[in-house]
């Protein structure tokens, strides 16, 4: 057996206390500070845990921080090919090539191999190229300067977004018409609940059927094939629940119709946040990933445009109501656009990888990479970290319930359900739905209640903006907390407001609150949710998370919207208001024990943030919460915060499955010494 041990010049650290332990097929290290749970291999593989430096130590290169004046000793050591030499690495580059009969003209593999090993280090790789060396600088320093094809997959995954915000608001202003036309005009209970039910149709289904074949569905087409799909479905039950058979009356039919409208949203809505994961860079994963909801509020937008023109149409035409009926068919219009553009789009090469089709994504990872070496960097070094959760052989039944038994999994799931019930219940969806019959009851015209939704939509896509240059330099964990608290004061303002007699202050109050709640959101937890529901899971239950995470938010959803008639009613705005804004409040608490921060990392490299145990989580920011009190709002200095939480440990992989480095058969972890 060939000993390999790690290459002197990773600075790994050891404690003299820690002790080895096996678990099943797991080696573990426990270090006195460090909470592991076993963290098995479903292909039996050995996994050590290898020290290194707290995740966020990337952060500051992917931020662009010149490497040359970073510590050289400290870079790049949650990399998982950091343990073994460079020569190692090039070798393992070079056979991967050779197996999977990828092209390695001028040993590319094997240089791509080493830069993944130090990817900040390119300017001291004598053996890069010039040229290559550039493209390094420039993915770190211009990340903006993206390839075409990468441009094409966020514009089709940006307008497949756009079909759900587009039917948010369509149904906003048709809801001013089709109850008079469908026999639910009169203000009785029965009435409230069936339009809810009925504005809420589509999220019903989401929740309880279509979310839950997002997993078979990818696995089975790939990312593009779903979105594609999807939007075919979209674009036939918007037409359909608004022009249906003649005869077709009730509000039987339109529900039934925005029932199925659900399955275009439910799988698509969790395929494209992860369809876009896989296809950026570290750099720009949050950027991008972001688009799902920036564009959901950009298709929010153009449905608050639609209504206002749809709205001096006659209502006489088809069966009555024409202007509402065209109102809900304008939402097919982005369902379209992604027809015509996804079949141009690369598929997803980690998808690619997952089926054994390494040629296909080593051409669709060079046609989103500005440059070769970064493709063969990243199909490498994505192959690497497949093989070290390599589960793809797994039963969706094992995968489904590694979700819930395996700590990182569960953390991370935790994670995304928070986001995902606080999207709902800070009560943005609320407003998306409703806004023309809150400002109808605040004292503005029909007319003049779409022309205030309209700017409510114009605010909610506009301020998302701002975190396209937010969500990675400041985080996401970041951006929530500094949020909630305001969302909470201004949703007061606005349901308080109702209690003022004069119209004139009550409308302007009303629409300051609603106005100023709406930009908040807009770059907090409007854009933050679905970043982390794409990056928070790893790839064999990626599909699982992201979908459970869309049951989640589409469920909460639907209890919204058929809810609120009623609550209204029951409550008042004042109380109803109050209510959700009492929900804000309980959102910043559950995100500042519970939730830990997760940019500028790569998708792969949160596995250590996410094995802290939770309650271990909490203690400590609970320790934490007089001390940042202190310095936050106090502005104190020199406060003492409790110590960072146990140094993280990446997993380095030693499984049979891995036959590309097949000449390392054993790594030996050494121990300082004292």
């Amino acid at each position: 057996m060939l000993e390999v041990k790690p290459d002197k010049s990773s600075n790994s650290e050891s404690d003299t206390n820690s002790s080895t332990r096996k678990s099943g097929d797991v080696l573990v290290k426990d270090e006195t500070s460090v909470h592991h749970k076993d963290f098995t291999s479903p292909t039996g593989g050995v996994f050590v845990p290898l020290n290194d430096d707290d995740t966020s130590s990337l952060s500051s290169a992917a931020a662009g921080e010149d490497p040359e004046k970073r510590d050289p000793t400290k870079l790049d050591q949650d990399n998982v090919l950091s343990e073994y030499s460079e020569e190692q690495v090039m070798n393992m580059g070079r056979a991967f090539a050779a197996k999977y009969n990828l092209p390695n003209d001028d040993d590319i593999f094997g240089r791509a191999a080493a830069l993944a090993r130090r990817p900040t280090e390119y300017d001291r790789m004598d053996h890069l190229k010039e040229d290559e060396r550039i493209a390094c600088y420039d993915e770190i320093h211009h990340p903006f300067r993206m390839p075409r094809k990468l441009l094409n997959v966020i514009a089709a995954s940006a307008m497949g977004a756009a079909v759900q915000g587009m039917d948010e608001t369509v149904i906003n202003g048709a809801n001013l018409f089709y109850p008079k036309e469908l026999g639910l005009g009169a203000k009785t209970k029965r009435n409230d609940w069936l339009q809810g039910l009925v504005n809420g149709a589509p999220y019903l289904c989401c929740a309880g059927v279509s979310c839950w074949t997002t997993d078979f569905l990818n696995n089975r087409f790939g990312r593009k094939k779903v979105i594609f799909i999807t939007c075919c479905i979209s674009a036939i039950t918007c037409f359909l629940q608004a022009f249906g058979p003649a005869g077709t009356r009730g509000w039987h039919y339109l529900f039934a119709m925005r029932f199925l409208l659900g399955f275009g949203i439910g799988p698509k809505s969790a395929t494209v946040s992860v369809y876009l994961a896989e296809c950026s860079t570290k750099q720009l994963r949050g950027i991008v990933c972001m688009n799902w909801q920036t564009f959901t509020a950009f298709g929010i937008m153009w449905g608050y445009v639609f209504s206002l023109i749809f709205y001096k149409v006659g209502r006489a035409g088809i069966a009555g109501g024409l202007n509402w009926r065209l109102m809900l068919a304008s939402a097919m219009i982005p369902a379209i656009l992604v027809l015509f553009q996804i079949p141009f789009c690369p598929e997803s090469p980690r998808w690619l990888m997952g089926k054994g089709r390494y040629q296909e994504a080593y051409e669709s990872t060079l046609t989103i990479r500005n440059h070769k070496i970064l493709a063969c960097r990243d199909l490498f070094y994505q192959h690497v970290l497949l093989m070290e959760e390599n589960s793809l052989q797994m039963s969706y039944r094992d995968r489904f319930k590694e979700v819930f038994t395996v700590r990182r999994n569960r953390n991370a799931l935790v994670t995304a359900f928070i986001c995902a019930f606080m999207q709902q219940f800070c009560a943005i969806n609320v407003i998306a739905y409703y806004s023309s019959a809150i400002f109808l009851q605040s004292g503005f015209s029909e007319v003049s209640s779409l022309c205030a939704s309209l700017g409510f939509g114009l605010i909610n896509f506009f301020f998302a903006i701002p975190a396209f240059f937010m969500i990675d330099r400041f985080g996401r964990r970041f951006l929530l907390l500094h949020t909630f608290p305001w969302l909470a004061v201004f949703l007061l303002i606005a349901g308080f407001s109702f209690w003022i007699d004069d119209r004139d202050k009550r409308i302007g109050v009303v629409s300051m609150g609603i106005y100023v709640f709406s930009a908040i959101y807009s770059f907090g937890c409007g854009v933050v949710p679905f970043v982390i529901a794409g990056e928070v899971f790893p790839l064999y239950v990626r599909a699982i998370g992201a979908s459970l995470f869309t049951i989640v938010l589409w469920g909460f959803n639907f209890i919204l919207s058929l809810t609120w008639p009623s609550m209204l009613r029951a409550f008042k705005p004042q109380g109803s208001f109050g209510f959700y804004a009492a929900w804000n409040v309980i959102g910043w608490f559950l995100v500042y024990f519970f939730m830990p921060e997760t940019k500028q990392l790569t998708l792969e490299e949160l596995d250590e943030v996410f094995d802290v145990p939770l309650m271990t989580r909490a203690r400590h920011q609970l320790l934490n919460l007089w001390p940042n009190f202190q310095i936050h709002f106090l502005r104190r200095k020199g406060v003492k915060l409790q110590p960072p939480l146990d140094r993280h440990h990446r997993m380095a992989i030693k499984a049979a499955e891995w036959n590309e480095k097949a000449e390392v058969e054993e790594i030996e972890i050494r121990k300082d010494e004292e």
